[in-house]
């Protein structure tokens, strides 16, 4: 077959894996005096006897979990969640460190404060990160936890307490950069396909197209999920910049030699673990693939990627459906928009008019008199607007990523994402970013300390006249 088996049969058979020897562990346990959900978590906490029944009581209680319906799962976080700070010992603890007379005694009193302060709960997620996938476990948990706490805050508190665990558990010290490529194992290619984010794997032979000897895949792992990569990032070595995606992806392309190219385009990230939004890793991984590629080609000399701007027509949509947004500049009131799509009284109003038409851009008459102003709208949006809650940070999220890495706004690119979604987010523009590896940190730098975006010529004269 030529398709790719959907992620969630993969995600099923994996669970059932998990299900069963988990099953198999927690029936060593027996029955509790209390089985309840509440109840097994207090024999875990008890921690009677050794390592062994530790785990499989913990084993027992993920089982238990899985086996739970939405609103089940709920309350087992719930639950959890409970087990939270003995108020009284904390208030003991407290007034035994003010009142503590001597070094000694300051010293015993701060760390039984300390002590006090981790909540049971925490000592629970632990135990689940010795069982088989256990790990995995508590990242998936963690996912859940993001859906459920915004509108429970019971469940704020737990959350806080896992993403801390996860956060040192999956300090960059702990991860292994790898290679994916064609003689990966099935599973993982599987997985490879399912997290993609960015651009479609629509089949095995567009998988395999994406691995052949002219391409690079990297993913962090970790070593407790060996299997399931973190993050990974995906590139093209070619010569110049690409501007088009459906060209660099094309699986009749012939394969070219990787050694007689002069470009790597990093065009797809994709982040592949919900549970750990908010532990960042994309920054060290592009540094770390540039450096293995000049290592393995001396012949790249530049490092660049072809990048979506999913922001751009949200954003421009919201200024066109103004009146008084100003959204085009007076000489582009004047260019031939009119004259090219008769029927508005204003430029931007016929701007707005011709992105609703179906279509619009495998129009040659339209697409052509739109171009002029779509790109320097796009040139706007992505050098001068900020996050409303963040100052100074680019409202796109994209943007964002790869300034914050130490990449400028290297060249837009029209018609460079002909898809539908490239249609309906970026009106089909993409954006090549440039990493300098003689640059990246003072890149970084600019934007991180004064939210400076740096951009070639070309671009920024796009954003000259803006207010």
């Amino acid at each position: 077959m030529n398709e790719i088996a959907p992620q969630v049969g993969l995600f099923d058979r994996a669970l059932r894996r998990i299900a069963n020897v988990w099953r198999e562990m927690g029936a060593s346990v027996g029955r509790e005096a209390d089985d309840s959900i509440a109840g097994q978590m207090r024999a875990c906490l008890a921690g009677r006897g050794g390592e062994v029944s530790a785990r499989n009581r913990a084993a027992k209680l993920a089982q238990t979990y899985l086996l739970l319906d939405d609103a089940g799962r709920r309350e087992f976080l719930r639950t959890l969640a409970s087990f939270d700070v003995d108020a009284k010992a904390l208030n003991t603890a407290y007034e035994a460190m003010r009142g503590a007379d001597d070094p000694a005694k300051l010293v015993r009193a701060r760390a039984d404060l300390r002590r006090v302060l981790e909540p049971p709960r925490t000592r629970l997620l632990t135990q689940f990160a010795s069982i088989p996938d256990g790990v995995k476990f508590l990242v998936d948990l963690r996912a859940s936890l993001l859906d459920l706490g915004r509108d429970d805050p019971h469940l704020a508190g737990l959350e806080y307490d896992l993403k801390h665990l996860l956060e040192h558990w999956f300090d960059l010290g702990f991860l292994e950069l790898q290679r994916i490529d064609w003689s990966s194992p099935a599973l993982l290619l599987e997985r490879l396909a399912g997290y993609e984010a960015v651009h479609e794997i629509r089949s095995w032979r567009d998988l395999k197209n994406r691995l052949d000897s002219d391409r690079r895949c990297y993913a962090f792992f970790h070593p407790r999920m060996k299997l399931e990569p973190l993050i990974f990032v995906e590139v093209a070595l070619v010569s110049g910049l690409a501007n088009n995606v459906q060209v660099l992806l094309d699986p009749k392309s012939p394969g070219a030699d990787p050694h007689a190219a002069d470009t790597a385009i990093f065009y797809s990230i994709s982040n592949c673990q919900r549970g750990l939004a908010g532990i960042s890793f994309g920054n060290f991984l592009i540094k770390q693939v540039v450096e293995l590629l000049s290592q393995e080609f001396r012949n790249i000399k530049t490092f660049a990627t072809l990048s979506p701007i999913p922001g751009f027509r949200r954003w421009l949509d919201a200024r066109l459906a103004d009146p008084d947004g100003g959204a085009l500049l007076p000489e582009e009131e004047a260019a031939n928009l009119l004259k090219a799509l008769p029927g508005e009284k204003t430029a931007q109003a016929t701007l707005a008019a011709a992105l609703k038409r179906r279509g619009w851009q495998r129009d040659p008459v339209v697409s052509k008199a739109l171009e002029p102003a779509l790109t320097r709208l796009c040139g706007r949006y992505l050098l001068l607007e900020s996050n409303p809650h963040k100052p100074g940070r680019a409202l796109d999220p994209v943007a964002h990523f790869h300034l914050s890495n130490g990449a400028r706004i290297e060249r837009l690119n029209m018609f460079g994402d002909l898809s539908e979604r490239g249609v309906k987010e970026s009106a089909t523009l993409m954006v090549n970013y440039l990493y300098d590896p003689a640059k990246i940190e003072a890149y970084h730098e600019d934007y991180a300390g004064e939210g400076k975006r740096n951009a070639s010529t070309s671009v920024r004269r796009l954003a000259r006249g803006w207010n």
